[in-house]
């Protein structure tokens, strides 16, 4: 059994789940829309180019939550992951996970998006194992704050390997898919690097490192 893991937005789903989860707080009327959205792309522009401080993302997108409790996000979220990300789900890569599940491995997301949006699309997947940035609850409410070591670039091999340790798992044969330049650290740790409609940068490192290159639908 080995364990594989998926990264989230833009591979396992077409889209950035944090980005729509920004369109649908405009929807609902917490911001403005058109500069909220505008800040956003902004942040995501630096995201693609691996220049993101991911906290810089996380205060900004987290703001409109403050004084909100879980449960009335979890009450809203559930609606906007059957209506909005379900359709962005790869087919690709929804066989992908039944093939390596019917193999016996242990599947796990591991995500730079909150786990707020990261837990509910995943377990719409099928995927009950998920590391996502934890947001800080305070008075039971969000507060608008991170908890934790960031599930980003390194961050998540600091996540991962403490989860390894508390699982008493290995990660000797492990797989990893990402489209992502910026998980190029764990994609480098693993023994199967898996590369998923690749971003410019992860696909040249990826033929040169003779890793597979996959393209979902």
């Amino acid at each position: 059994m080995a364990l594989v893991i998926f990264d989230l937005d833009d591979t396992l789903i077409h889209g950035d789940c944090a980005s729509l989860w920004c369109e649908q707080m405009g929807r609902l009327g917490w911001v403005d829309a058109e500069s909220f959205m505008h800040r956003n792309n902004e942040l995501m522009d630096a995201y693609s180019q691996g220049k993101l401080a991911m906290q810089d993302y996380m205060d900004f997108s987290l703001e409109p939550m403050i004084g909100r409790t879980p449960e009335e996000i979890e009450h809203l979220v559930e609606p906007w992951v059957e209506d909005i990300i379900e359709p962005l789900i790869y087919s690709d890569a929804t066989r992908t996970i039944a093939r390596h599940r019917a193999e016996g491995d242990r599947i796990l997301v591991i995500s730079a998006s909150g786990t707020h949006l990261v837990k509910p699309i995943a377990a719409r997947i099928g995927i009950d194992e998920v590391l996502a940035i934890e947001l800080d609850v305070v008075h039971a409410v969000y507060s608008g704050k991170t908890v934790g070591v960031l599930t980003y670039r390194e961050g998540k091999i600091t996540r991962l390997m403490e989860w390894l340790a508390q699982e008493d798992q290995s990660l000797e044969g492990a797989y990893f898919y990402s489209d992502s330049r910026n998980d190029l650290p764990l994609l480098l740790k693993v023994d199967h690097p898996q590369v998923v409609n690749p971003d410019p940068v992860l696909r040249e490192h990826a033929q040169k490192a003779g890793w597979p290159i996959h393209q979902w639908t």
